[in-house]
C-alpha cells in the first residue's frame, strides 16, 4: 500500500504529528529506530512551562504559545500532567526584584491563564519554602507551571494514533529515502538486520537530532542546520518536604529547577552545552555534575556535592541554528521546513521544539501540508481530545485516587499515586479484577509486577529493560540488579512469544 503520510522519528513531535494525522484520516505510518522516546523526548526536565527567562530573549511568541498550550495539557492529560508552584527566590546582586516582578506580570497574563493560580510575594523568613534555603534569601515569588512525564506523553501519542489507525514501528531505521514521482520510497532496517521498503505520499523529518541525517538520507538540500545543545541533569536524595519547586538563578544568567520527584527524591537541571554529533551518546559530564551542585548549593542550606547524586540523566536538545553565540541564547522555537517542488512529494522537515508546543507544532504541520494533501484539511481536533488514560477532569484526581485505592485495597499509597500518574484510567486495563498482589504475578521491585510488563509489550511497544524500566516507567530507580535480571529474562520470553506483542 501506499501511505498518506510516513513520519520518521518517535519522539514527540513525531509522535504527535501522527496522531493529529491519523485522526484527520489520513494514513500514517511511523518510524523509529530506537524505542519511542528514547532520546531527546525522555531527557526534558519533566515541566510544561511558557520558559520565564525566554522573556529576557524577547521571544514572547514561544512564551505565549506555551502558555496557552500548559492549560490545553492539563486538559487531555491530567494523570501525568499537574499543576506545579515555582519559588523563584530574589538573589541581591542579580535581576532586581521590580523586573522579577514584571516577567511574572507578563508570564499570568500573556497566556491566558485560566486554570492556575496566580504569582504571590512570599516572605522566606516566615514561609516553609524558605526553611531548606540559606539564611541571607528573604523574598520570593511564586508562581505557576506544570509538571508532565515527557516519555509517557510521547507513548500516550503513539497509543492514541495506533488506536486511530496509524501503523507504529519502532526499532525500523530509514536507512534510504527517494523520491519515485509523486511518492516516496522508504528503505528500512529492522533491529534483527532484515530489510523491508515503504511507500508513502509525504514525508514528515521529526528525527530529532538527526534531522540533518534523514535529510541528507532523502537525497534533498538542507534547508537548514541543527544546533546540538546537551542538558543534563542530577537526581538527589529530596532536598525539602513541600510539594513546591524552586527556579534559581545563577550569576552566569542562566536559571535551574529544583523539583520534587518519584516521592523521595529531587531532579536539578538543566545545562547547556554544545554537543558535538547525535551518535555520541549524550552523558552529564563532570563539570556539568559540578555546576548543578555548586549552581543549587548556592541557595540550599546543606550544601549539595556530586557524592549525593544517584543519577543523571542528558538529553541533545536539536535547536534551529540561529547564529547565537551561546548555547543558552540558541532560540527554543521550532521551524517547519517544506520541500515540495511542483509535482513531487512533499518532505516536511522539523527543527527545534519544546515538549510544551509540541501538540501546536503538529497542527502546524498539518497546516503546512494540507494544500499539497486534501487528506489533511480536517479541522484541528487535539486540543480538547484525552490522551489514553486522561479521560477525566483535572478536578477529580483525587476521586480517581480514592476509586484505584479502593477496588484495589492492597495496593500501597505509593503505588496507587504511581499507577495513577503513569496510566490513569488505563490502569483498570492490567489491573482488572486482581484481589491481592499475587494476582499480578511476579514483583520486580518497588510493586511492578509481571502484569505491568505484559500490559506493556501489549500494549504500549516495551521490548527491553530500559524501555520498561525508564521509559515506560521510572521503576529503574527502585528496582535492583537481581530484579532487572529477571525482567530480562520476562522480555525475553515474551518477545519469542511473538503472539503476544501488538
Amino acid at each position: 500500500m501506499i501511505y498518506d503520510l510516513c513520519v520518521i522519528g518517535g519522539g514527540i513531535n513525531g509522535t504527535g504529528i501522527a496522531r493529529d494525522a491519523a485522526g484527520r484520516g489520513a494514513s500514517v505510518l511511523l518510524l523509529e529506530r530506537d524505542d519511542l522516546a528514547s532520546g531527546t523526548s525522555s531527557a526534558s526536565t519533566k515541566l510544561i512551562h511558557g520558559g520565564l527567562r525566554y522573556l529576557e530573549h524577547y521571544e514572547f511568541k514561544l512564551v505565549r504559545e506555551s502558555l496557552m498550550e500548559r492549560e490545553r495539557l492539563l486538559g487531555i492529560a491530567p494523570h501525568i500532567a499537574w499543576p506545579m508552584r515555582f519559588v523563584l527566590p530574589h538573589h541581591p546582586g542579580l535581576r532586581p526584584r521590580w523586573l522579577l516582578r514584571l516577567g511574572l506580570f507578563l508570564y499570568d497574563h500573556i497566556g491566558g491563564r485560566k486554570l492556575l493560580p496566580a504569582t504571590r510575594t512570599i516572605d522566606l523568613r516566615a514561609d516553609p519554602a524558605g526553611k531548606p534555603l540559606k539564611p541571607g534569601y528573604s523574598t520570593a515569588f511564586e508562581y505557576s507551571d506544570c509538571w508532565v512525564d515527557d516519555a509517557r506523553l510521547v507513548v500516550l501519542n503513539a497509543r492514541d494514533a495506533a488506536a486511530r489507525g496509524a501503523e507504529i514501528r519502532t526499532r525500523c531505521e530509514v536507512t534510504e529515502a527517494r523520491r519515485e514521482g509523486d511518492w516516496w520510497h522508504i528503505e528500512t532496517r529492522n533491529a534483527d538486520g532484515t530489510t523491508q521498503d515503504f511507500k508513502a505520499r509525504a514525508l514528515v523529518n521529526a528525527g530529532g537530532p538527526w534531522v540533518v541525517r534523514m535529510i541528507d538520507r532523502s537525497h534533498t538540500e538542507r534547508p537548514a542546520n541543527v544546533r546540538l545543545v546537551r542538558g543534563s541533569h542530577i537526581v538527589t536524595k529530596r532536598l525539602f518536604d513541600h510539594d513546591r519547586s524552586y527556579i534559581f538563578q545563577n550569576a552566569d544568567g542562566r536559571i535551574i529547577f529544583a523539583i520534587p520527584y518519584e516521592r523521595d527524591l529531587t531532579l536539578i537541571g538543566t545545562t547547556d552545552r554544545d554537543h558535538e554529533s547525535p551518535d555520541i551518546p549524550a552523558k552529564a559530564s563532570d563539570e556539568e555534575i559540578a555546576y548543578l551542585c555548586n549552581a543549587a548549593s548556592e541557595y540550599f542550606a546543606k550544601a549539595i556535592t556530586p557524592a549525593d547524586v544517584v543519577w543523571t540523566y542528558s538529553g541533545v536538545r536539536p535547536l534551529l541554528d540561529d547564529g547565537a553565540s551561546a548555547a543558552q541564547e540558541a532560540t527554543r522555537d521550532y521551524v517547519l521546513k517544506l520541500d515540495a517542488a511542483e509535482g513531487a512529494a512533499p518532505l516536511l522537515s522539523i527543527f527545534g521544539g519544546k515538549i510544551t508546543t509540541y501538540r501546536r507544532l503538529a497542527e502546524e504541520a498539518m497546516e503546512a501540508l494540507s494544500p499539497l494533501m486534501p487528506v489533511l484539511k480536517g479541522k484541528s481536533w487535539t486540543a480538547t481530545a484525552a490522551l489514553p488514560g486522561g479521560d477525566f477532569p483535572l478536578a477529580e484526581r483525587g476521586a480517581l485516587t480514592a476509586r484505584i485505592a479502593g477496588r484495589y485495597p492492597f495496593l500501597s499509597s505509593d503505588s496507587v499515586a504511581r499507577i495513577l500518574a503513569t496510566y490513569g484510567t488505563c490502569a483498570f486495563e492490567w489491573l482488572g479484577d486482581a484481589q491481592t498482589m499475587a494476582a499480578l504475578g511476579e514483583d520486580f521491585g518497588g510493586g511492578l509486577t509481571e502484569a505491568e510488563v505484559r500490559y506493556l509489550v501489549r500494549a504500549e511497544w516495551a521490548r527491553t529493560a530500559d524501555d520498561v524500566l525508564w521509559r515506560r516507567t521510572k521503576m529503574g530507580l527502585r528496582v535492583d540488579a537481581a530484579g532487572a535480571a529477571l525482567l530480562d529474562g520476562l522480555l525475553a520470553r515474551l518477545v519469542n512469544e511473538g503472539a503476544t506483542l501488538s
